[in-house]
């Protein structure tokens, strides 16, 4: 594999000063891969903000991942592009990725003409999942009762607690986001989570491949620390 490192960044939801913080602590180069797992927007105070970072980051020419979540997916639906639960758009912070744009009150293809033609091309480039070697990448979660070749993309972008309290038969460590904790989860070889609730006042977490080392900007914070998971943490289950 060509690549230096991968950094793999958890749900930012509209908090682009942490996103920053990390990106600037972090410089991504040529050789690296940045992969996001997706809630880029909603509930924070700056989504498009957000989405302007990424595409610069994706300019300066290192490789980048962007999964698709639940809430882009929500907001394409909204904006009548191919999506779910458009009509939940709003419940779940759309407003304030409306407020962000200047496009509160615009629904439909309206509201989508209105948003700038690369955060368009933005939201309709998001993919589903990402495979580097053992790491599977993906925003929510899989069925582990079915394959990975048959999979509903729903349950990609929402499953919950059916996928973190089991096992699967994989063969490779799924890294995801979409449900908050206090701290990353853990289940070594499964699946580790890295979705640390930051729009909840928590943290951005990032985790760096192949050291498996798990850097945070806690809310509103202008340096990044190191998460030191427990001792032992990578044994077998």
């Amino acid at each position: 594999m060509s690549s230096d490192r991968i950094f793999v960044i958890g749900d930012i939801h509209g908090c682009p000063e942490e996103l920053d913080v990390l990106l600037g602590t972090i410089r991504p180069g040529a050789s690296d891969i940045v992969v996001c797992l997706g809630d880029y927007i909603d509930r924070g105070p700056d989504s498009k903000a957000v989405v302007e970072r990424l595409l610069a980051l994706q300019a300066s020419g290192c490789r980048c991942v962007f999964l698709k979540g639940n809430h882009e997916d929500m907001f394409l639906h909204y904006a009548g592009r191919h999506g779910h639960f458009g009509d939940a758009f709003l419940f779940n912070g759309g407003e304030s990725t409306l407020r962000s744009y200047g496009l509160v009150g615009l629904t439909g293809e309206a509201l989508w003409q209105a948003i700038p033609a690369d955060h368009r091309a933005f939201f309709l480039g998001l993919t589903t999942t990402f495979r580097w070697g053992e790491f599977l990448f993906v925003h929510a979660g899989f069925d582990p009762r079915r394959p990975l070749s048959d999979q509903d993309e729903e349950d990609l972008l929402w499953i919950r607690q059916e996928w973190i309290q089991s096992r699967h038969s994989f063969g490779c460590t799924v890294v995801f986001g979409h449900t908050p904790m206090r701290q990353p989860f853990l289940h070594w070889p499964y699946k580790i989570g890295i979705d640390t609730g930051l729009v909840y006042g928590n943290a951005l977490t990032c985790l760096a491949i192949p050291e498996l080392r798990f850097l945070q900007v806690h809310r509103h914070a202008q340096t990044v620390t190191v998460w030191e998971p427990p001792p032992g943490w990578q044994s077998s289950h």
